[in-house]
Parts: C-alpha cells; structure tokens; sequence
C-alpha cells in the first residue's frame, strides 16, 4: 500500500470529511496515474474520487471492533519513528 494513505479507521476524533476526501484523493491518483486529470478525464476522475469517499465512510460506519480508539498523537509518534528508522535503514544500506 502506498505510505502517504494512512490508516483511518478507529481513532478520536474519527477521520474527517477533509481526510477522508484527501485519502480518497490520493488512491485514485495512484491508480491512475494522474496527479492531475486532463480536461477529458476530469469528470471520471472526480466521480472516482466521490466514489471512494462514499465507499470509504459506509465502511467506517459498518466496521465493528472491541479495540480501544487509537490515539491520533502516540499514532504520529510511532509513524515518525518509523520513517527515521527507515531512513536510517536506507542511508547504511544504501
């Protein structure tokens, strides 16, 4: 899965309209390609967008879990440690 999508599901506050548009957004992006859509495919890719932010929320409205809320600092916490661990990883093996 691509890193820039985050994990959304499960945290306080819940994801937002905004975030949810933003992943929805960048799926698409990456599997078409396209950063930005030419004018002839700018209608599709807009729907596929929607399509996505739709899909995206009914799932999150349908999802069931015992788990506690995640906390949306610790998260970014661990992500950032994560990506210096990586990027430590990548400079020593090169």
């Amino acid at each position: 899965m691509c890193r820039n999508i985050k994990t959304l599901y499960n945290f306080v506050p819940p994801a937002t309209e905004e975030e949810i548009h933003a992943a929805a957004l960048q799926y698409v992006r990456k599997i078409s390609g396209f950063a930005r859509p030419s004018a002839a495919n700018e209608a599709a890719f807009n729907h596929a967008v929607a399509e996505i932010e739709r899909a995206s929320s009914g799932l999150f409205a349908s999802l069931v879990t015992a788990a506690h809320p995640k906390n949306r600092d610790i998260e970014a916490v661990k992500a950032q440690t994560r990506a210096k661990r990586r990027t430590r990883r990548e400079i020593i093996h090169g």
